[in-house]
């Protein structure tokens, strides 16, 4: 590891920022990993996208959809890629907490900078708090690697402000993807924000809160890598711009991704984000591939539909 456990905190203040970006996996038409066009995509975005941390086999990744092995063989094979031009982190989000702590165990071995570990569903959605406390206390008891908690309506429920600012109390935890309305994470940000790193994934609301909440870390989805190409780095330009304090300029240069964002928006079928995603991404260049059962793929339709506002939304690809 790069810093000890009692230098998570600090270490993690130091030198978790910019903007992150959920990485999707990859597969041959069995279902079996595509490397080759994993490393492809690895090398786009940290060298011509400029992204600074890459978030590993979490629900972009289809981790659900994956063996114990394979969850670690992207660990591993992520590492290596990247390499010290960019950080990881790594999901080891599920319902069995032995799986949890084993992959943990296994991303901090293997030299990840950090993991996430998602909120676990619970079949009960109230009073929950004093599990959910022994739960990351114990996980964080197992490894030293910092962790980033992860809350999102996919649990059943949403651990509250007021829970998470007693969370931050963990020795090791560092960070939050609060995927949350916006209020409460603006009320944890006042509450835990001298402790971790106050963080969700929306895109169209991460200039805002670089200027108003003084946020440095976008963790993390996709936007990253379908919303720019190398002719066009536009959320890379806008955070550059907001972290210096230009704020009308990047202020501009975000309202001019709006028609980008509206064409996802309107494409994307409710059932298919990854294959809607992964579509995109063959759009841009990118390896995209099939999704894996019981995942849908898109019809020739949703994919003439997609390609049509694709063309009309402004992307530069050259």
């Amino acid at each position: 590891m790069k810093y000890t456990r009692k230098d998570a905190k600090a270490h993690s203040r130091a030198t978790m920022r910019g903007v992150w970006a959920a990485a999707n996996t990859p597969f041959h038409a069995d279902g079996s990993i595509h490397e080759d066009l994993y490393r492809r995509n690895v090398d786009h975005w940290i060298n011509d996208l400029g992204i600074d941390g890459l978030f590993i086999a979490g629900k972009q990744g289809e981790f659900f959809s994956m063996s114990i092995d394979e969850r670690k063989r992207m660990f591993d094979l992520s590492v290596e890629m990247v390499g010290d031009k960019a950080q990881t982190i790594m999901s080891c989000s599920d319902q069995n907490m032995d799986v949890v702590i084993d992959l943990a165990k296994h991303a901090q071995a293997c030299g990840a900078d950090y993991i996430v570990v998602h909120a676990p569903v619970l079949h009960f959605l109230k009073a929950q708090d004093e599990t959910l406390t022994r739960y990351y206390e114990t996980i964080a008891s197992k490894v030293d690697i910092g962790i980033a908690l992860w809350s999102h309506p996919d649990s059943g429920y949403l651990m509250s402000p007021e829970l998470c600012n007693r969370l931050a109390d963990i020795e090791t935890v560092v960070a939050i993807k609060y995927s949350v309305p916006r209020d409460m994470y603006k009320n944890l940000t006042a509450l835990a924000g001298d402790r971790i790193l106050v963080s969700t994934a929306s895109e169209e609301e991460w200039l805002d809160n670089i200027l108003e909440l003084n946020w440095q870390l976008y963790l993390c989805s996709s936007p990253p890598y379908t919303l720019q190409t190398k002719a066009d780095r536009r959320m890379r330009d806008y955070t550059d711009l907001a972290f210096a304090g230009k704020a009308e300029e990047a202020r501009a240069v975000s309202a001019s991704l709006q028609p980008v964002r509206d064409a996802i928006r309107r494409t994307r079928p409710a059932e298919k984000l990854h294959s809607h995603q992964k579509y995109w991404q063959e759009l841009l260049g990118q390896a995209g591939g099939p999704v894996r059962q019981p995942l849908l793929e898109l019809t020739e339709g949703q994919k003439r539909q997609t390609r049509e506002a694709f063309e009309a939304c402004g992307l530069k690809l050259a």
